[in-house]
């Protein structure tokens, strides 16, 4: 056994020997103690070597990363609105006289042509009306007849002096009272012939007939106008939605800054997406953009037209409204996966100065398929990470392995998991 007395310094580099410590030493040879020593000054040497060039020795790799550069592209872009549709005319069928309703002549909801009868009024009354002015029409002609022959017969009679003058002029003017009447009298015929035809309903249009508001022996009134049916004309048929006032305000301001770019004169091509999800499989066009804002809702009323062969929409259908043929110019989009959330916003990675990964904020707008549209932050020719950012700490170096796959396509071996 030996003895070892520690030393433990001061503050003042003094040396006192405080308490005896006893540890047994093996019995070493003078070799080996100089070849530990020696291997620890190597393993030392080495650990410092290493901390000068980068990572320690065995330290994890740079992370591999997938990336795209930023490139500014022409975007289409589509807006979608709730809308209804509606004949593109909706015509109410009304009575046009007063009398007991007779007869439906049509099959309700069945398409009904231009001129085909729908209704029938008791036409009874108004025949025995028109037969009455008929016969004032003939008594006032008789009367009329009657007068020019007296006329006729007195002219002579006051060129040869044997009348006065007077007698001669109450004749002619009995004549054109006489053909004044005759003239009232068919007006008055006329009018009853009209209101005859009128007892007859007929469709204005061609197109989608309603149901009836009035059944057989209801009175019905002209004064009022009562309402009998509607018939809707369907192909082309129009469609109606609302645009809210902020996102007006909001396309406006994308116009003024250059963002956005609306088609010639407005006129977008429409699409319908039907309840189903199915496309209507015509396309139309926008129509009417109103510029007044409804008090009520809050929108600008918009309309499209758009062909409707077979009757395949009808109206009072709700569906989505499309309008196509707006661009987003000089638009820069990147892959939603490549966009993070941090406390201050939205990021992304790009590769910096030595391929160091660098976050960077960016201002996204909406988005286009599984893109984001990037309104601030990114430049074109940017190397943005698309796959393997969460492998990667801000200033690390990175390993840039194959290029991002385009958008919709499975990402490349070793890239984000």
């Amino acid at each position: 056994m030996a003895t070892i007395i520690r030393e433990k310094p001061s503050a003042h580099r003094e040396f006192t020997v405080r308490h005896p410590v006893v540890f047994p030493l093996p019995s070493v040879q003078p070799r080996a103690v100089v070849a530990l020593a020696l291997c620890a000054g190597l393993a030392l040497s080495g650990c410092q070597r290493g901390g000068e060039h980068g990572a320690p020795a065995g330290g994890m790799p740079p992370a591999m990363v997938s990336v795209i550069t930023a490139q500014p592209e022409t975007v289409p872009v589509d807006f979608e609105y709730t809308g209804q549709t509606v004949g593109v005319r909706d015509v109410e069928i009304r009575a046009r006289v007063t009398g007991i309703l007779q007869k439906r002549l049509y099959a309700e909801g069945r398409p009904v042509a231009a001129g085909a009868p729908m209704f029938q009024i008791d036409p009874a009354p108004f025949q025995a009306a028109l037969d009455k002015v008929e016969a004032e029409l003939a008594r006032a002609e008789a009367e009329l007849e009657r007068a020019r022959r007296e006329a006729a017969r007195l002219k002579p009679l006051a060129e040869a002096r044997a009348i006065s003058r007077k007698e001669l002029d109450d004749a002619v003017s009995a004549e054109a009272i006489a053909a004044a009447q005759v003239l009232a009298a068919r007006a008055q015929v006329s009018e009853a012939r009209l209101n005859l035809g009128y007892t007859r309903v007929e469709a204005p249009i061609s197109g989608l007939s309603g149901r009836a508001q009035k059944s057989e022996g209801s009175l019905v009134s002209g004064v009022e106008a009562t309402l009998l049916t509607t018939v809707s004309q369907l192909d082309p048929i129009q469609v109606l939605f609302g645009i809210a006032e902020g996102d007006r305000l909001k396309l406006d301001a994308e116009v003024a800054a250059g963002r956005l770019r609306l088609p010639a004169n407005g006129r977008f091509e429409v699409a319908i997406r039907l309840a189903d999800g199915s496309l209507h499989g015509k396309r139309g066009h926008l129509d009417f953009s109103d510029h007044r804002v409804h008090p009520e809702t809050g929108t600008l009323e918009g309309r499209a037209e758009l062909p409707n062969p077979g009757g395949r929409l009808s109206p009072g259908q709700f569906v989505r409204v499309i309008l196509s043929g707006a661009t987003r110019p000089d638009a820069i989009l990147v892959p939603q996966r490549a966009v993070m959330e941090g406390p201050a916003g939205k990021f992304v990675y790009v590769i910096g100065a030595e391929d160091k990964a660098e976050p960077r904020p960016v201002e996204v707008g909406d988005w286009h398929g599984d893109r984001w549209l990037i309104h601030g932050g990114l430049r074109a020719g940017d190397r943005v990470i698309v796959d393997g950012a969460l492998k990667v700490m801000p200033g690390a170096p990175v390993q840039i392995g194959e290029p991002a796959p385009p958008a919709g396509a499975a990402p490349v071996p070793g890239g984000q998991s």
